[in-house]
C-alpha cells in the first residue's frame, strides 16, 4: 500500500499565495489596474547584460522567431503611453544562463509597478508602505519587524544610501575615484581586482557585489542604495549632476529584491541606449533578437512622467515566508 505524504514545503507555499493575496490587497486599495500579459515576443527590449529564451511558432510553411519575456517592461510601457495610468503586473519572466541560485531560477515571477507622476523616491515610500501593509497582513497588527535567515529587519524606515556612499564605506572607494574610469579601475587593480581585459562595469559589478553587497541591509532595516553611475542607468533618467541616474535598489537581509527608475521618456535618448545595449549585445555573443522599435514610437507618441519598479517575487515571498530558497515557495519546479 502506497503512503500518501504531502509536500514538506507546504506550509511555506501557503505563506506565499498569503503574500500574494496581500500585495494585491495593497495595490487594489491604492488604484492600481492589474494587467494580464503575453510571455512571447516578436522583439525585446536590448539589455547586453542577459540572455535570453528563443523559440519558434511554426504553421504550415510559415515561422516565425519568438522570445520568452525577460521583463514585462516593454508591453507595460506601451499601456502607459496609451495612458492606461497607475498599473501593475505580477507574472512569469524567463532570463537564460544566468548562475545557478537558491534565490534565482531561468523561470521566475517579476512583479513590475508603474505610478504615473511619480519619481523613484515616490515608488520608495511607495514600497515601503507596502512592505508594511503586507507584514501586518501575514504576521500581526502590531508586528513592524521580519526576520530572515536570523537576521532581524524593522519595515518602520529605509536605511538610505547613496551609491558613492556605500563605496566609500564598505570599499573605500572616493568619490572622485568611482566616477572616473581611471582612477577607479587603477583602485580596484591596487585592490587585488583583476582589470586587464575588463570594462569599468564588469569592475564596478565585481566590487560591489563582493564588497557591498554584503552590508546591504544587514543594518537593523531594509536598505534603498541609489543614484547610480549614469553607466548603469538603463532605463532611467539621468540627475542634475549627469553623472548618477535616478535609480535605486532595495535589500533585506543582504538580498536584492527591486530595482527602480524614474523613467527615462526622452525618446532620442532611449533610442541611442537601446543601439549601445544591443552592440554591445552582438560583442558578447548574445542570442541576437530584433529591437523593439515599437517601444521607440510608443514613446514618440509621448510618454509622461512615471516611474516604475520591478521586484523579484519569489525571493521577496521567500523573505516572508523565511526560507533560504525560492523553490521552498514552490510545490512543483522543473530546475
Amino acid at each position: 500500500m502506497q503512503i500518501k505524504t504531502l509536500p514538506n514545503n507546504l506550509s511555506a507555499y501557503k505563506k506565499s499565495l498569503l503574500f500574494k493575496e496581500a500585495v494585491h490587497a495593497f495595490l487594489h486599495e491604492k488604484g492600481f489596474l492589474e494587467i494580464e500579459l503575453p510571455v512571447l515576443s516578436p522583439e525585446l527590449i536590448p539589455e547586453s547584460y542577459l540572455e535570453v529564451f528563443k523559440t519558434e511558432f511554426i504553421y504550415n510553411d510559415k515561422k516565425q522567431s519568438l522570445y520568452l519575456t525577460p521583463s514585462p517592461e516593454l508591453f507595460l510601457k506601451r499601456l502607459l503611453t496609451r495612458g492606461i495610468g497607475d498599473c501593475y503586473s505580477i507574472g512569469k519572466s524567463f532570463r537564460n544562463s544566468d548562475p545557478p541560485s537558491p534565490l534565482h531560477s531561468f523561470e521566475f515571477t517579476m512583479f513590475e509597478l508603474y505610478k504615473m507622476h511619480a519619481s523613484y523616491m515616490d515608488i520608495a515610500n511607495l514600497v515601503l508602505e507596502m512592505l508594511q501593509f503586507v507584514n501586518k497582513k501575514l504576521n500581526g497588527k502590531e508586528s513592524d519587524k521580519i526576520n530572515y535567515n536570523g537576521v532581524s529587519v524593522s519595515l518602520k524606515k529605509w536605511e538610505k544610501i547613496r551609491v558613492a556612499e556605500a563605496f566609500l564605506r564598505y570599499a573605500q572607494i572616493k568619490e572622485a575615484q568611482l566616477f572616473d574610469h581611471k582612477k577607479f579601475l587603477k583602485a580596484a587593480r591596487e585592490k587585488g581586482y583583476k582589470v586587464e581585459g575588463s570594462t569599468y562595469e564588469d569592475v564596478f559589478s565585481q566590487l560591489y557585489v563582493q564588497e557591498v553587497e554584503p552590508h546591504l541591509g544587514m543594518n537593523g532595516f531594509p536598505t534603498l542604495i541609489y543614484d547610480y553611475p549614469t553607466e548603469f542607468a538603463a532605463l532611467a533618467k539621468l540627475n542634475e549632476d549627469r553623472k548618477t541616474a535616478q535609480r535605486f535598489e532595495f535589500y533585506i537581509a543582504g538580498v536584492e529584491l527591486g530595482d527602480c527608475y524614474s523613467e527615462l521618456t526622452d525618446w532620442k535618448e532611449q533610442e541611442k541606449r537601446f543601439e549601445e545595449e544591443d552592440n554591445k549585445r552582438k560583442q558578447g555573443g548574445r542570442i541576437a533578437h530584433p529591437i523593439d522599435k515599437g517601444f521607440i514610437q510608443a514613446l514618440q507618441y509621448g510618454l509622461e512622467p512615471c516611474a516604475g519598479i520591478a521586484i523579484g517575487f519569489d525571493r521577496l515571498a521567500a523573505i516572508f515566508a523565511n526560507v533560504k530558497t525560492i523553490e521552498e515557495t514552490k510545490l512543483i519546479t522543473i530546475s
